[in-house]
């Protein structure tokens, strides 16, 4: 994760490019899932629903593929409102874990995600284009350290607790 970290921050445009091609052919794979359902499904209920769901992702999908600058403007807005969620979500799990060591980590990457999703907001549009693999591999890089402090006082703890039995 810090690799896929520091690669998107030093490539912003390409990396947000990535992602949204990627969006991009996922919303065709669920298209073309919704379709297949669609299709096994016929006679149940729900069946024009299914389809015209299918449809809409095919559509979607199809115009990201074509133009992929108003798919990455339209994901930086995306990527606000994950950033938005994934820090709440940091703050819930930070104070539910409470007082043990390492859990600050997840309040300072609930804050640098808080901080990213206000960043997007104060300068979308504009700066689509380098916004989203810019503050994508920031937050990556963050969710990553934050992830590997933890773990490394998981280990610490760990070891703590064999300790005394193999005494």
């Amino acid at each position: 994760m810090i690799l896929a970290g520091v690669l998107a921050i030093v490539a912003p445009l390409l990396s947000g490019l990535a992602a949204t091609l990627l969006v991009a052919w996922l919303l065709e794979f669920c298209g073309v899932a919704h379709l297949i359902y669609c299709w096994h499904r016929r006679g149940a209920g729900g069946v024009l629903l299914d389809f015209l769901v299918g449809l809409l992702y095919l559509a979607v999908g199809i115009y990201i593929l074509v133009h992929p600058m108003a798919g990455l403007a339209s994901l930086t807005v995306v990527l606000a409102f994950y950033l938005f969620i994934e820090a709440i979500l940091e703050f819930i799990l930070a104070f539910n874990l409470g007082k043990i060591r390492g859990s600050g980590w997840l309040w300072v990457d609930g804050v640098v995600n808080l901080v990213l999703a206000a960043m997007i907001w104060k300068t979308w549009p504009v700066s689509a284009a380098w916004v989203i693999g810019t503050l994508l591999g920031i937050g990556i890089l963050f969710t990553a350290f934050a992830r590997l402090m933890l773990s490394l006082e998981a280990k610490r703890l760990a070891k703590e607790a064999a300790a005394p039995a193999s005494s």
